[in-house]
């Protein structure tokens, strides 16, 4: 064989070897979610496949190519390791895309990105919604949506429910005043009760920030990708019941009269 042709085989192995090598980092890295707002406390963990004794994990933490954080952390006897940060600060002043960096011995590098929103340009909408209650009009419910939009409210008197369609593009909170006219959870006694929430039809908790002689404010959380809110008491519109239960009674003579009519005997 020529020995050109011998060496430049040889060169072509080494390269392809080298390269392997390099796609093959002993480590990886993630985030536990893609977007944060300021303030959130971001979990970055990750794995080794081999661990090198005495050797920590050093994270950064680029925006843009500068640099706003930087740590070592220590890995554990089965190769993980975790750090958190808390979103907040002179550095967090930028909203985009952020990239974690870390690296581990000679060479085993891993990457990944998330996005930030600063409280400055975080998107907060407060407003009436005009609920459509059919025949029986319609009624008000004041909101407040961070992290998406409301596309919806419907009511659902079979369950006692009002049903909040979002839009949610991002992880995010709404804050609903619940006017006691229309919709509220109330025991025997008329004592308020508890109100049951499903999103997407799994049951998840709820704050009450404030009770009023009027209404009710409740807060819930809800992740990227959420769409129904179903807000669930003891009634909805009591005029629905009332309305219905008077229909019903109407009927009922009626079907009493003309069968009394229908079977009268004269004499």
């Amino acid at each position: 064989m020529d020995s050109r042709i011998f060496y430049g085989l040889i060169s072509v192995l080494i390269i392809s070897t080298g390269f392997a090598f390099a796609q093959e980092s002993l480590i990886s890295v993630q985030t536990d979610d893609k977007n944060y707002d300021e303030g959130d406390t971001i979990v970055i963990s990750g794995k080794v496949t081999t661990v090198i004794r005495e050797t920590p994990v050093t994270l950064q933490l680029f925006t843009e190519g500068n640099l706003v954080d930087i740590a070592q952390i220590t890995v554990a006897q089965d190769g993980t390791y975790s750090h958190t940060v808390i979103a907040e600060g002179p550095l967090w002043s930028k909203a985009g895309d952020y990239l974690v960096r870390v690296l581990y011995g000679e060479g085993n590098i891993a990457e990944y990105e998330f996005s930030f929103t600063p409280e400055t340009e975080s998107v907060v909408t407060t407003t009436n919604f005009e609920v459509d209650a059919g025949s029986h009009g319609t009624f008000d419910v004041e909101y407040t949506i961070k992290g998406g939009t409301v596309k919806n409210m419907i009511v659902d008197s079979d369950i006692f429910a009002l049903i909040v369609q979002v839009d949610s593009t991002d992880e995010g909170v709404i804050t609903l005043d619940l006017p006691r006219e229309f919709i509220g959870a109330e025991k025997q006694d008329g004592k308020d009760d508890t109100f049951i929430i499903l999103i997407d039809g799994v049951e998840v908790a709820y704050q009450e920030s404030m009770v009023h002689s009027d209404s009710r404010v409740i807060t819930i959380n809800f992740e990227q990708g959420d769409s129904d809110i179903e807000i669930i008491g003891t009634y909805i519109v009591p005029e629905f019941g009332t309305i219905a239960m008077m229909i019903l009674l109407v009927g009922i003579m009626a079907t009493v009269i003309l069968t009394r009519n229908k079977y009268q005997i004269k004499i």
